[in-house]
């Protein structure tokens, strides 16, 4: 499914499409290939299994061809090293087997053994201009954030990821609002392609999701680089610990308030994902209890949660091989698919001797 957005389509524009793409899943599953990932830059948190993790299981679930990349090559985009890229990738397969995703149903890789995908990047790149490329907002703003000069890889990395996604011709990619700049580029270089050799690639459209805002436990946005997480990987005694240590206010009574209280209301909403209700509710339950009886409350409730999740997890690091053959098995089937891309690639640019 092809859905066209123009350039001065809006926000509200995309999520509209995101819903008739949501019912047409739901009617004809085949018609969809998916392309999703993470890169292994540290430990996942319970931000990427509320907001991305369990979006993929459901997806998988209806019957959607789905690829999960981890992206390891794209560390070094603003990484200087790779030291503990295989303990993550290890960590992180882990983390999506416990939660249900199945290699059966979806192919799990890693970057640096798709060699296909990687070619598809040189064609790619004469595809766009400088100026698109630095006007991206996630070049932008990791530009900003790094007192580093712009290095190449930072520079096009919006051009590998449309490798990502083209390289299996996905048609939806599940994004957070912010992410949508990657898939417009990704429909540019398709389109462009398309119109310059011969058609090869679909158009991807972002599936955008519903999925809830897991803030960290200091009240911003939980992040691997903030060290405000709850780690999947962590015990229930770790979990504990992340509670006690999480940051309050002088403010005894409990209120649910994300302007005025961000680190209060940050548990409040932990706790209200992992338990099933409001926040509101557990802060009039927790009332004149003060911030002690809130994190003990939550740190309850979320190993509660993520009972079986660690329980299949354990029994899953005590078998690495069996994750090592899932890799291998899933890198197998996407240099297939990448090399048979490469190969339509070549034959329409003339590049095929």
């Amino acid at each position: 499914m092809s859905v066209n957005i123009d350039k001065t389509d809006t926000y509200l524009s995309s999520l509209e499409i995101s819903k008739k793409i949501s019912s047409n899943i739901k009617k004809n599953p085949q018609n969809f290939i998916c392309l999703t990932g993470d890169r292994p830059t540290g430990h996942l948190h319970i931000g990427h299994y509320f907001g991305s993790i369990i979006q993929r299981v459901k997806l998988q679930n209806e019957g959607i061809k789905t690829y999960l990349l981890i992206a390891d090559l794209q560390v070094i985009t603003d990484r200087q090293n790779t030291e503990n890229v295989q303990k993550y990738v290890y960590s992180n397969v882990l983390d999506y087997l416990a939660a249900g995703i199945d290699p059966k149903k979806t192919i799990i890789f890693t970057h640096s053994a798709i060699a296909a995908l990687n070619e598809l990047f040189i064609p790619f790149l004469s595809l766009v201009s400088n100026s698109e490329l630095t006007r991206n907002p996630t070049v932008k703003s990791e530009l900003q954030a790094s007192s580093q000069a712009l290095s190449g890889l930072l520079l096009t990395y919006p051009v590998h990821q449309a490798a990502d996604i083209l390289f299996c011709k996905a048609n939806i990619v599940p994004v957070g609002r912010d992410q949508l700049p990657h898939i417009e580029l990704a429909r540019t270089i398709a389109r462009r392609f398309n119109e310059r050799y011969k058609t090869v690639f679909p158009e991807p459209n972002g599936l955008l999701t519903n999925a809830p805002l897991v803030p960290g436990l200091d009240g911003r946005k939980m992040s691997k680089s903030y060290n405000n997480s709850i780690q999947l990987s962590y015990t229930e005694e770790q979990t504990i610990q992340c509670f006690k240590k999480a940051k309050s206010d002088s403010e005894r009574k409990i209120t649910y308030n994300p302007e005025t209280r961000p680190e209060i209301s940050s548990i409040l909403t932990t706790a209200a994902l992992t338990s099933n209700r409001t926040p509101e509710d557990i802060a009039k339950e927790i009332g004149d209890g003060g911030a002690g009886a809130l994190k003990d409350f939550a740190a309850k409730s979320v190993n509660n949660y993520f009972q079986q999740f660690r329980q299949k997890r354990l029994e899953l690091s005590n078998n690495l091989d069996y994750v090592k053959d899932i890799i291998a098995q899933g890198n197998k089937q996407a240099n297939i698919v990448a090399e048979r891309t490469l190969e339509e690639v070549k034959i329409a640019m003339g590049l095929k001797y």
